[in-house]
């Protein structure tokens, strides 16, 4: 039997994962992006032990994150016969991701204010 070591998210990381969860985030992307800000790269197996997703999650997850450019991806090659493991990496920082979080807040408020604003003025004219 081959000994096997991952990492498990603790109290800060889950208060993290509720916080980009505030910010409209998936649960699913939250919970793997926290989990990959903390190792260097991990596969999605090793994701799954350690955040309690189901492997269906931890795919969607990383279809979204890869579609935003925000992980890249090496195969390693698999022991004796057998597929490659995908193995994935953060490749934006964290603090960017954030910032696309406060863009598109910033950008859902101002579309918002200005429809307040649209309606203000056409009660005025009533």
């Amino acid at each position: 039997m081959k000994d096997y070591e991952v990492k498990i998210l603790d109290d800060t990381d889950y208060k993290f994962i509720e916080a980009l969860k505030s910010l409209g985030m998936s649960r699913n992307v939250a919970t793997t992006l926290t989990y990959l800000s903390n190792v260097p790269e991990a596969s999605s197996q090793e994701i799954e032990m350690s955040t309690g997703l189901r492997q269906p999650e931890v795919s969607v997850a990383m279809r979204q994150m890869r579609e935003r450019n925000w992980i890249d991806i090496h195969n390693k090659k698999a022991i004796g016969k057998g597929r490659p493991t995908k193995i994935y990496k953060l490749s934006a920082p964290v603090e960017d991701i954030i910032k696309h979080y406060e863009r598109k807040i910033i950008e859902d408020t101002k579309t918002t204010m200005d429809a307040i604003t649209k309606l203000k003025d056409i009660t005025r004219r009533m």
